[in-house]
């Protein structure tokens, strides 16, 4: 399946198929055990991220890629970074602008749509926490090359790691119940980012940053260097 054809499958899920539930899960809002132990992986890998980038970041343009209810951005900007938040639901684009500080709301440009699209200009740093996880290594490689050629510095990303447990969770289907499952995961190794990387002829240090495995939660973050 190619970039685009992902793309379009994922818009419709998180943006009509699931967005209420993904608008809890992000939430205070109690939920099942299941979906707390996403929702605290999700918390834990958000500040492993944060931890790679400079505690203050006043006046950098940070992209964050697949934004979704916005906690990334508002912590980027609460370090005083200038957000681009771009994400291919708008329904959880208005979630985000809800629940960002007033005070904030001046620092982070919301936009819906491809979080590639060169229209959106020139970064510092590009934040991808889990907006990568569904595309085959090549398409990794692919989004990886065009947006380092866009950013100054570091690009932190995740992807799925190729576990058995977490192979073995996604073929049974019990990330989510039937009605709201999303789109496959598709497990990578860092040997085969790397591989493709190279294929794609993307000339950065790439890094392993940590892996936080949180009950049904299971994330590998990485970062590109140029």
């Amino acid at each position: 399946m190619t970039y685009e054809a992902t793309r379009d499958r994922l818009e419709t899920y998180f943006d009509r198929t699931a967005s209420k539930t993904w608008e809890r899960l992000t939430s205070d809002a109690p939920v099942s055990r299941i979906r707390q132990t996403v929702r605290e992986g999700r918390d834990a890998m958000r500040a492993a991220m944060l931890e790679c980038l400079p505690a203050r970041l006043d006046g950098a343009r940070v992209l964050d890629a697949g934004c979704g209810a916005g906690p990334m951005s508002v912590a980027l900007a609460e370090r005083g970074a200038l957000v681009v938040a771009v994400d291919i639901s708008p329904s959880l684009l208005d979630v985000a602008r809800r629940r960002t500080p007033p005070a904030l709301l001046r620092q982070i440009e919301f936009v819906a749509g491809d979080m590639l699209d060169a229209r959106h200009g020139r970064f510092d740093f590009v934040m991808a926490m889990d907006s990568l996880i569904h595309y085959r290594a090549p398409d990794i490689a692919a989004a990886l090359e065009e947006l380092a050629g866009r950013t100054r510095g570091k690009i932190v990303f995740t992807v799925a790691p190729k576990t058995p447990l977490l192979s073995a969770m996604h073929v049974a289907g019990k990330l989510f119940p039937r009605s709201d499952r999303s789109p496959a995961i598709v497990p990578h190794s860092e040997a085969q980012i790397a591989s493709a990387l190279r294929d794609a002829g993307v000339k950065a240090a790439l890094r392993p940053v940590t892996r936080i495995t949180s009950g049904f939660y299971i994330s590998q973050a990485m970062e590109l260097r140029p």
